[in-house]
């Protein structure tokens, strides 16, 4: 336990090391965009002077490390700025639009974990029987499939042709949540399966090694049931699957922006669309950053499972 917790702490205490390169890197990328936050803002009928004092208010005239110091330090208090027209606390929109897109990655995540585990499962127990040969073709389907064009399909066939779902939208959960299920069911599904195929080619690869292994053949010869033996054996088989599990869940965190847009979703891929249309550099800036630090949070819970599945790893 002693071990897990120092390992868990210097995971924990890599964080904001990590966000300050991240900050760095956005920051940096960003200053490179065409857009003029003082054309943007002031509008076109804005004089020169005006937008020559629009960016000496604002600092655009200071040096690279000056105008980043000072974007860390509204960092540091919550402070994303404002967007351009109209003007609103970056910070208030994405604090509308993220829980859209975290319920949208949670619930695509669920289904994957839970397709990629039935999938995997059933594969390795039946392993070169025919439901194994249907799966494995079942799965590599799933990867090749791009959840952007999955998306358009799904909307097509069970929105146009069989309105059994809506084509876009979204309904809180507060207001009904059969109709949030069904406003972001064909958007899970869509997020899930390219994810779901892949964790399942992991899954029952690792399955199948740790069946051909001593300890499986002795329980089997023990006569121990079944199913003690599987659970056994997919606790030992999800080490590898779970070191994938957070790039994973970072393709769904940005493939959600996209099947968003889809969608007409109204989460982080509307704020990403709106910030870049309207040259608002600012909004891009915040939406971005926000995505990659949920991406870096994510990956150190991630570690962290691993650990907890994976005891020998705490000895290092």
């Amino acid at each position: 336990m002693v071990a897990f917790l120092r390992l868990a702490l210097r995971r924990v205490a890599m964080m904001p090391v990590m966000i300050l390169g991240i900050a760095l890197l956005v920051f940096v990328v960003l200053q490179f965009s065409p857009a003029d936050p003082a054309y943007n803002a002031l509008g076109d009928s804005a004089s020169p002077e005006a937008r020559a004092a629009f960016a000496e208010e604002n600092g655009l005239n200071d040096p690279l490390p000056v105008r980043y110091f000072a974007f860390l330090g509204d960092l540091v208090q919550g402070d994303l700025g404002v967007t351009v027209a109209p003007s609103q606390p970056v910070a208030d929109r994405i604090a509308n639009a993220f829980p859209l897109t975290l319920q949208l990655t949670l619930l695509g995540l669920t289904l994957a974990i839970v397709l990629a585990l039935v999938l995997g499962v059933t594969s390795a127990v039946y392993r070169d029987r025919w439901p194994d040969q249907v799966f494995r073709v079942l799965s590599m389907i799933g990867i090749a499939l791009p959840s952007f064009w999955l998306g358009v399909l799904l909307i097509q066939q069970f929105a146009l042709n069989m309105p059994v779902f809506p084509t876009g939208g979204y309904v809180n959960p507060a207001d009904s949540f059969s109709g949030w299920l069904e406003s972001l069911a064909l958007p899970a599904v869509a997020l899930a399966l390219p994810v779901a195929s892949s964790l399942a080619r992991l899954i029952r690869t690792s399955m199948v090694a740790e069946l051909d292994r001593d300890y499986v053949r002795t329980a089997r010869g023990s006569g121990l049931p079944s199913f003690m033996i599987i659970r056994s054996v997919l606790r030992n088989s999800l080490i590898t699957p779970l070191t994938v599990l957070g790039v994973k869940v970072g393709y769904m965190l940005s493939g959600a922006v996209v099947i968003e847009a889809i969608f007409d979703l109204p989460g982080m891929g509307k704020l990403i669309l709106e910030g870049v249309n309207g040259g608002d550099v600012g909004l891009v800036q915040g939406t971005v950053l926000t995505i990659a630090v949920a991406f870096l949070v994510v990956n150190v819970v991630v570690d962290l499972l691993y650990l907890l599945v994976n005891p020998r790893i705490r000895t290092v």
